[in-house]
């Protein structure tokens, strides 16, 4: 789709739900990610960022609302493949002593 500068793909095996994110991740895509996010019966989230270039305070808010949701249910969230700007991203704003950030 022209125009569209985040994609993701997501797998669910049991209880652990994947999503491997592509693009950028801010206030015209973030809103996609969240309405797609359904933590029913998931124990382990687990967002793979390596094709992540740039994630903005919206995607921020996903991230931090999916970890609360995941918290509540009993289950863990973690980040993998996160590329080092965007690991500076989440180390500035606090995110990294909160989430399990790879």
């Amino acid at each position: 789709m022209q125009g569209r500068t985040m994609e993701f793909e997501k797998v669910k095996d049991g209880d652990k739900l994947t999503y491997k994110i592509k693009g950028r991740l801010d206030t015209a895509t973030a809103p996609e990610l969240a309405a797609d996010l359904n933590l029913d019966g998931v124990k382990e989230l687990v967002f793979d960022m390596e094709e992540v270039d740039y994630v903005f305070s919206a995607g921020l808010r996903v991230f931090l609302q999916a970890q609360k949701s995941i918290n509540a249910n009993g289950g863990t969230m973690k980040l993998i493949n996160v590329q080092t700007s965007v690991k500076e991203v989440f180390n500035i704003v606090g995110f990294t002593g909160i989430m399990d950030i790879e």
